[in-house]
């Protein structure tokens, strides 16, 4: 049987010191995505220089969606000449 673990941001919850909470948002979906091994190496390799360049201190998770929003957002203001569909086009 798999294991739950207790933590703040489960509903009703409140942590007893505000400062000790992680700032993780509790997602309630999931998707698998499979990537290429150079695809990983370039996302670990923005999560590191977000970190070195910004003092982002972020998970690949956090990236992949700040992408997909940006992407969403861009083709609702866009369209045919969003970048996203320029992409899926040229593949």
């Amino acid at each position: 049987m798999p294991r739950r673990v207790s933590r703040p941001d489960d509903v009703g919850e409140t942590p007893q010191d505000p400062a000790a909470t992680s700032g993780r948002v509790r997602h309630e979906e999931k998707i698998t995505v499979y990537v290429t091994s150079e695809e990983l190496i370039e996302l670990e390799r923005a999560r590191l220089a977000l970190r070195a360049d910004h003092g982002l201190a972020v998970d690949r998770g956090r990236i992949v969606r700040a992408a997909v929003s940006l992407a969403m957002a861009d083709l609702a203001a866009h369209g045919d000449d969003s970048a996203l569909v320029r992409r899926l086009l040229a593949s």
